[in-house]
């Protein structure tokens, strides 16, 4: 079954924005504004891509949607970091209606008459090196099911909330349903919606779902950027320290480096 992975980076969407802004010139400043492309770059090559990189299973696609108005340097940088990562795919578009975008540049790269596993990805959140294997699993696990739905999602609940800096990683687990981060979605041949038609909190309204909270499958990354972050009442978070065995946890499950992360973040 073929299993495509989606992410948006600083991709100039109308809609899908928490925050949003009076026009796409102002969008477009606040996401190219070069101290938030660094931290998401710092984000994407420490914690996104090892973990999707060292995946035991490799045979899946990853596409990267940006924006045609994506700066030459940006689009270079992005480039040379996904030059050791054939699954990936980067894909230009212009600002268009959110949803309806996601959903054609993933029927685009997928056939549309056979089965598809999706899963949803943001820049700065990793997943489990095994997520991958553990998805086709699990979709073969439940194939009844899947032959009577259009739908069905598959949520593994428990992770890791991390905050990288100069010192190494700030982590704590975490067991929170539906965050958007280890979520996928199987969609029947000739079906055109996509993981990506669906609030991440919302596709059990419509669809069946199966959670899975039996080992920590992502890391959700903590930043000054986060779009969730963005509003006035939102409270910080106070993350402890990982030691040299919380590290070496990290490394094992999500090929994320402490070493590589305080060099990045110096």
């Amino acid at each position: 079954m073929q299993v495509i992975g989606f992410c948006r980076f600083s991709w100039p969407a109308e809609g899908g924005f928490q925050v949003e802004h009076d026009d796409l010139a102002t969008r477009e400043a606040y996401l190219y504004a070069p101290a938030r492309m660094q931290e998401r770059f710092a984000y994407f090559e420490a914690i996104c891509l090892p973990g999707l990189k060292a995946q035991t299973d490799s045979d899946f696609l990853f596409l990267v949607l940006v924006g045609t108005s994506l700066p030459t340097q940006y689009r270079a940088r992005l480039e040379a970091l996904l030059a050791d990562f054939p699954q990936a795919r980067i894909v230009a578009r212009p600002a268009g209606p959110h949803r309806s975008v996601c959903q054609e540049v993933i029927n685009e790269a997928r056939d549309l008459s056979e089965p598809c596993l999706q899963f949803r990805h943001d820049d700065d959140d990793a997943v489990s090196v095994d997520f991958v294997a553990t998805l086709r699993e699990a979709a073969s696990d439940v194939l009844p099911l899947l032959a009577k739905h259009r739908l069905v999602g598959f949520d593994w609940n428990r992770g890791h909330v991390a905050r990288p800096d100069a010192q190494g990683i700030c982590a704590e687990e975490s067991v929170t349903p539906y965050w958007g981060v280890a979520q996928a979605m199987a969609v029947q041949p000739r079906v055109r919606q996509s993981i990506m038609n669906f609030g991440h909190n919302k596709i059990l309204r419509f669809m069946p779902t199966l959670t899975f909270t039996d080992r920590p499958m992502y890391v959700r990354g903590h930043n000054a950027h986060n779009d969730s972050r963005q509003k006035s009442h939102v409270k910080p978070v106070s993350l402890p320290r990982l030691d040299a065995q919380g590290e070496a946890e990290f490394r094992r499950l999500y090929a994320i480096d402490a070493d590589q992360i305080r060099r990045i973040f110096a």
